[in-house]
């Protein structure tokens, strides 16, 4: 059976990685969750005091970018992706509200998403992968064999995120993770370097009343559609 690059597209909060998982063990692919690569780098900055409010020093960034490592290891016990910072796992710090209300603000970065567009290249060269992110149809893979831009409305989102993070221990209001989510929108959509769209040839998916069986279905649909072309 042919491989092909499946890449899904989307706004934040919008079950992408969740979906992407999913569907990635369903057929025996690799998932790649780049939106994890940058919240790792704002991890990065964070930790070593490159923040000043909203802004940030890119200089200093730009010139240790090449030594910032990041690795994505898959974890038989938990059957999930995990995220290793210069060989430490992040997973839990990186999705934290701290690196959310930031990310966007590095993935602006031209140099930031250059090099790790290289990094997500270089992963997806043998095909067989499953890819989640903001410019995955558009600017990673705009040869994918299977592309779709995820939406949900803004408040279905935020509400997804609070039960997440209320999971996880970390309470949060619902007002915060609303606003969040609308400023990353913002961002991602306004930004210059490779700003989120719907590619042309992109299937739409909005899934604000659509159960995580029902997108499993329709992604499989889709996948097997491709597939036997």
């Amino acid at each position: 059976m042919k491989k092909i690059v499946i890449a899904l597209d989307g706004h934040a909060s919008c079950g992408k990685s969740t979906m992407a998982k999913d569907l990635a063990k369903e057929i025996g692919y690799t998932y790649i969750d780049t939106g994890a690569m940058y919240r790792a780098v704002t991890w990065y900055c964070l930790q070593n005091g490159f923040f000043r409010g909203d802004t940030i020093d890119e200089e200093r960034l730009e010139e240790e970018i090449g030594t910032v490592d990041i690795r994505l290891a898959f974890n038989p016990v938990t059957g999930r992706s995990e995220t290793f910072l210069n060989g430490e796992k992040v997973e839990k710090e990186i999705r934290g509200m701290d690196v959310s209300g930031k990310v966007s603000l590095v993935s602006t970065l031209p140099f930031v998403r250059k090099a790790l567009v290289a990094k997500q290249q270089e992963m997806g060269k043998g095909k067989g992968i499953v890819m989640d992110g903001r410019d995955i149809g558009t600017v990673v893979f705009p040869d994918a064999e299977l592309k779709v831009f995820v939406t949900a409305s803004p408040e279905v989102r935020a509400m997804r995120r609070v039960k997440e993070l209320e999971a996880k221990g970390e309470p949060v209001s619902f007002e915060q993770v609303l606003e969040n989510v609308k400023k990353r929108d913002f961002i991602d959509s306004t930004r210059k370097e490779a700003p989120l769209r719907q590619a042309e040839d992109a299937l739409l998916l909005d899934n604000s009343n659509l159960s995580p069986e029902e997108q499993k279905q329709w992604l499989l649909s889709q996948y097997n559609r491709v597939i036997s072309e």
